[in-house]
């Protein structure tokens, strides 16, 4: 992964971290709703400034979390969006909030529930289990606090709020695994499905190969030489040109009838050898049928042809196929070029011309149609 695509990921994962951390801050103005309204049916306890202190130090955690998002200190630890750190910061908060209720108390349990359900889907099923025994731990203590003191109103009450908390957390954590549990399961058909498409893909482009491919001789076939000449002349600039060929092996006929065809297959494999050998990057050259193969150069005027086709000539007659001796191999090429305005089958046609001259000049040589192609 680049840096680039590093930091768009960083910017992506801080915005989603934001997001969250807007929604917790939300949950703690919905929290001080709910407190106005206990205050004003008269069900806190306690003094103003103990509120404020609280409200106060409740602020002051939320804008330490803020800095740590903004300034993308978070992205040092573990876990960049510190659920398990914000979780636990809310449930000592909601803690100390419960210590100051009487009566309503048991009313704001659904409140563990709304802090709880902010790690269900992020925690793990085991560091959730060690939130909620927190969560229980700290509301029992209140409750023992209060019974050591004698300022338990109702032991009856209390018990029953505490056992209603624990069937609560329980039922949270259980909900919690089976989430995590589906999203394991789910994260693993996502990479078996990718793995799928990658195998899929991978199979296509062997397709596309094999399609595209002549099987004896590993150059292109006809069907996708055309395409990729017809594209090519698409996109000819009108300054440009495109040099095209014929080549057909002379007398070949006579190798698969004295030699078989086994070792026809190998003259075949031999010209292809040397025309990659001699061909430049860019260029393309296929089997177009038989032993007749077909060149396509780009940018190239009539010498630069004519050069290639004389070198490939040479070239090929020089060559010794591999486990056979054949003599005096040889072949005749028909050269043409293509302008912008040009017709891919009159170019082939012009080219084919061609090509039957080199055969009636005695073979083993080029012959070109340049005159009809604006060369």
């Amino acid at each position: 992964m680049t840096r680039s695509s590093q930091r768009t990921s960083q910017r992506t994962l801080q915005s989603l971290l934001l997001k969250r951390f807007g929604m917790a801050v939300a949950s703690y103005v919905l929290v001080f709703v709910v407190c106005l309204v206990g205050g004003y049916n008269g069900l806190l306890t306690g003094t103003p400034v103990l509120y404020l202190l609280l409200i106060g130090v409740i602020v002051l955690s939320q804008a330490l979390f803020f800095w740590l998002f903004v300034s993308a200190r978070n992205l040092r630890f573990r876990d960049p969006s510190l659920t398990e750190a914000q979780v636990l910061v809310a449930l000592t908060w909601l803690g100390a909030l419960l210590s100051l209720l009487d009566e309503g108390r048991g009313t704001l349990l659904a409140l563990y529930v709304l802090v709880m359900l902010f790690g269900v889907f992020q925690l793990r099923s085991r560091v959730f289990a060690r939130c909620a025994l927190f969560a229980f731990c700290s509301f029992s203590a209140i409750n023992l606090y209060e019974a050591y003191t004698y300022t338990l109103g109702s032991p009856g009450l209390a018990a029953m709020q505490v056992f209603t908390l624990a069937v609560l957390l329980l039922w949270l954590c259980l909900f919690a695994n089976y989430m995590q549990t589906m999203r394991q399961r789910m994260r693993q058909r996502r990479f078996a499905l990718q793995a799928h498409q990658d195998t899929l893909r991978g199979m296509m482009r062997q397709l596309e190969d094999l399609v595209a491919t002549d099987e004896l001789t590993g150059l292109c076939n006809r069907r996708h030489f055309l395409h990729l000449a017809t594209r090519a002349l698409e996109e000819l600039q009108p300054e440009s040109r495109l040099g095209l060929a014929l080549i057909d092996l002379d007398h070949f006929k006579r190798i698969n009838d004295v030699h078989g065809h086994a070792a026809g297959d190998r003259v075949l494999q031999m010209f292809a050898g040397v025309a990659r050998a001699c061909l430049r990057d860019g260029d393309t050259i296929a089997r177009y049928g038989g032993e007749e193969f077909v060149l396509l150069l780009p940018n190239a005027d009539s010498d630069q042809v004519a050069s290639c086709c004389e070198r490939l000539r040479e070239a090929f007659a020089q060559a010794e196929p591999i486990g056979i001796k054949v003599d005096n191999l040889s072949l005749s090429i028909g050269m043409t070029l293509m302008t912008s305005n040009d017709n891919l089958d009159d170019a082939l046609q012009r080219a084919d011309q061609a090509l039957y001259q080199a055969k009636r000049g005695g073979r083993n040589r080029c012959a070109a149609a340049w005159e009809d192609s604006g060369a």
